[in-house]
């Protein structure tokens, strides 16, 4: 219940902060900072998995290999995003 309430009271301080921006003349340094720290947090991954249980995860070296312009036989998936290598 208590991260319901910080996270209730969190956004309403964000609201705040972006709607003194928009219509305050006198807003400032203050309100600018709460307003791109939540945006940011917002960009933040909320939803992650572990890489071991990831379904479609791109094999351990292989983008090291792809900037590096080698190619190890690595052939189209079924179409889900996942890729076989030979």
């Amino acid at each position: 219940m208590a991260a319901a309430g910080l996270g209730l009271g969190a956004g309403a301080v964000w609201w705040w902060a972006v709607v003194r921006l928009a219509v305050a003349p006198d807003a400032g340094v203050l309100e600018g900072a709460v307003a791109a720290g939540g945006w940011g947090l917002s960009l933040l991954p909320v939803h992650c998995v572990a890489k071991a249980r990831a379904v479609g995860v791109v094999a351990d070296g292989r983008w090291r290999g792809a900037w590096r312009g080698v190619s190890r036989g690595v052939r189209r998936g079924d179409g889900r995003g996942t890729a076989r290598e030979d």
